[in-house]
């Protein structure tokens, strides 16, 4: 993988992390931590090829549904 396509995915799982935290008033920290835990972020990097290609909106919904799934209150 380039250094330009890490830092793709990279620039595109923080602009996820910090729209679901502000979907869900939390701080970057604490959205960090949940969809961490939850497994959200483990998603959307396997799903990355996919998901990059809907909007922001679209991949903060699915990781709504992923952290639900794993046992997330949010």
């Amino acid at each position: 993988m380039t250094s330009q396509a890490i830092r793709n995915r990279s620039d595109y799982m923080i602009t996820c992390i910090n729209e679901f935290a502000l979907n869900n008033k939390l701080t970057k920290k604490d959205a960090y931590n949940y969809l961490k835990s939850n497994k959200a972020l483990e998603f959307l990097k396997d799903n990355y090829e996919a998901e990059h290609t809907l909007s922001i909106q679209d991949a903060v919904d699915d990781m709504r549904v992923i952290c639900r799934r794993n046992g997330g209150m949010l």
